[in-house]
């Protein structure tokens, strides 16, 4: 019995091995299962890259984001709402 059960898992793997769909081209390049490469967005995603990368040093990458946070706190202030006082407990 135990023959059998290990004889189908083998003839069901190979069935799904067969049918799974792959790319030939990637697999000669050696590349297949690698994402390819995404150019960054925003400013905050070119300075991750550039971390990443080695291109620019932590300080550097912590500077770069302190200057980006103050230009965007005076382009855009956050406006606080006003304080009413403690919730009503009631309510």
């Amino acid at each position: 019995m135990l023959l059998i059960l290990a004889l189908t898992a083998a003839l069901v793997g190979a069935c799904a091995y067969t049918v799974w769909p792959r790319d030939d081209a990637a697999e000669e390049a050696g590349t297949a299962g690698a994402t390819p490469a995404r150019e960054p967005v925003t400013l905050e995603g070119a300075l991750v890259t550039q971390l990443v990368a080695g291109e620019i040093s932590r300080p550097q990458y912590v500077r770069a984001m302190e200057k980006l946070a103050a230009r965007d706190d005076a382009r855009h202030p956050l406006a606080v709402p006003p304080d009413n006082g403690p919730a009503a407990a009631g309510a």
